[in-house]
Order: C-alpha cells, then sequence, then structure tokens
C-alpha cells in the first residue's frame, strides 16, 4: 500500500494550523449576536441599574450599531455617557457628548446633552478626598468649570424651558462665586507673601470681572489692607468707603479675615 510521507515541514505546517483552529475554538462567542436590539438595551439598562456601570457602556456602543440611525441609537449613546461618566471615564464621556451634538444637532434630548455635559465638568477633579480638606471649586483648576458654566449657559439660552435648565442655573451661580473666589485666593496669597502689589490686581481683576457675588467684599477688604501696608493713605481710605458703602455690616472690618472653618460657600 502507498502511503505519503510528510516531510519536516509539513509536520510544522499541520501543527501551526491546529494551533490556530485550536485558537479560534477558545475565542470568546458574542452573546449579543442573536439579540433585538430592544434586548440588549434592557441588559445595558440592568447592569447601569445594578451599578455594573462599566459592563453597560460595551452593551451602549453595540447598540449604537445594531440600531443605528433610530432614535434607540441616540438614546444608547447618551445612556452610554452617563455609564462612562459614572465609571470615572470622564474625558470618554464629553467625547461620547460632542460626538452625539455634532451627530444630532436636532435631537430632542440636546437639552439633556448639554446638561449631563455640564454636570460632568462640574464634578470633575474634585478628587476622593477632597472632602477631609474641605477644598472647594474655588480651590481646583478652573477649566472645567469654566467648560460647565458655557455648558449650562448654551443649555439655559437654548431651552430656557427645559425641566433641566433651573438647576442648571444654580449651577452656574455657584461657579461664578467660585471663579470669583478663586481670583479671591490667589489675592490674599499674595497679600500673606508681602505681595501687596501683586494682591491688589488680583483683587481688582475679581472686581471688574465679577459682579454681586460674596467673594468681592473680601476683595475689597484686601484692597484696602494692602493699600495700608504700602502706607498709600488716600487710595486705603478710598478703597475703605467702597466696602463699607457697599457692606456697611462687613465682618472684615470688624475680625479680619475669615478663617477656613468659616467658608462663604455652601457644599452643593
Amino acid at each position: 500500500m502507498f502511503r505519503a510521507k510528510l516531510s519536516v515541514p509539513s509536520w510544522i505546517a499541520l501543527s501551526a494550523a491546529a494551533l490556530l483552529a485550536a485558537g479560534c475554538s477558545s475565542t470568546s462567542v458574542d452573546k449579543t449576536a442573536n439579540w433585538s436590539p430592544n434586548r440588549i438595551y434592557a441588559e445595558a439598562k440592568d447592569e447601569a441599574g445594578s451599578g455594573a456601570y462599566d459592563k453597560a457602556v460595551p452593551l451602549y456602543e453595540k447598540l449604537e450599531g445594531r440600531a443605528a440611525g433610530t432614535p434607540l441609537a441616540q438614546q444608547a449613546q447618551l445612556e452610554k455617557a452617563y455609564a462612562q461618566y459614572k465609571s470615572g471615564e470622564k474625558a470618554n464621556a464629553i467625547a461620547t457628548i460632542d460626538r452625539f451634538l455634532k451627530l444630532h444637532p436636532a435631537s430632542p434630548a440636546i437639552d439633556y446633552a448639554l446638561y449631563l455635559k455640564g454636570v460632568i465638568n462640574f464634578n470633575d477633579d474634585l478628587g476622593m478626598f477632597a472632602f477631609l480638606t474641605r477644598q472647594d471649586l474655588s480651590e481646583r483648576d478652573q477649566k472645567a468649570a469654566k467648560e460647565s458654566f458655557e455648558s449650562f449657559k448654551e443649555l439655559a439660552t437654548r431651552f430656557p424651558e427645559s425641566r433641566y435648565t433651573p438647576d442648571a442655573r444654580q449651577r452656574m451661580n455657584y461657579i461664578v462665586n467660585s471663579l470669583a473666589q478663586y481670583e479671591v485666593h490667589v489675592a490674599r496669597y499674595y497679600y500673606s507673601r508681602g505681595a501687596y502689589l501683586a494682591a491688589i490686581n488680583r483683587a481688582q481683576l475679581a472686581l471688574s470681572d465679577y459682579r454681586e457675588v460674596p467673594a468681592l467684599e473680601e476683595a475689597l477688604y484686601i484692597i484696602v489692607r494692602s493699600y495700608d501696608a504700602l502706607g498709600m493713605k488716600d487710595l486705603r481710605d478710598d478703597a475703605q468707603r467702597v466696602l463699607t458703602t457697599n457692606y456697611p455690616q462687613s465682618e472684615y472690618l470688624a475680625r479680619g479675615f475669615k478663617g477656613k472653618d468659616d467658608p462663604w460657600w455652601k457644599v452643593w
């Protein structure tokens, strides 16, 4: 009987093919392959509802592809952004929202997208231990706060009747107060280091850029104290007249700078 003899290279080729086949057979199977879009959505909602946002994200991504061009795909995109945010993937969440805003400018959910973008940036960089250090928004990086404000502002301008607008306006007020307080934090830092001209300039920046916010009382007080330290009595007296006129019951004039345990702000 004739028997074909395989050469060594042939054995190597067969072995490689066997290994490849074994590898393919061990590849995980897509359990959603035969699922309807509605089932994928239901599963994603269940995962998100139980707090498993990291598991919900890939399901929403599959749904975006399966239901492309439908309102369900748009809903999946927004819910994916929220799941990314809750998973700590804030940059990805913002990117998802920006993509939604670009692809669906006429969507009835634009107001929610703007609100969610504002909320993500509003809480950005808070840090796990901020509550222990009593660190408020005014003491952190201002970039995210400003971007948050712009999102809320666009929401309030374009959709004044939206259900999300009242809360957005409250957050805008908080952000404005915090941005003004940031300038005052810097001014007080310069004052404490004896850099009185720098303190005056930074406090005046707060006065020129913001109106009717609590931080302006301290800004005026820093200007009064800085001019006094510089021996510029006339300018000190002018600043003090402005302070007493606008804040006749000012506690700064009575007891100086507020302590860290007596912040002006209220925890959100």
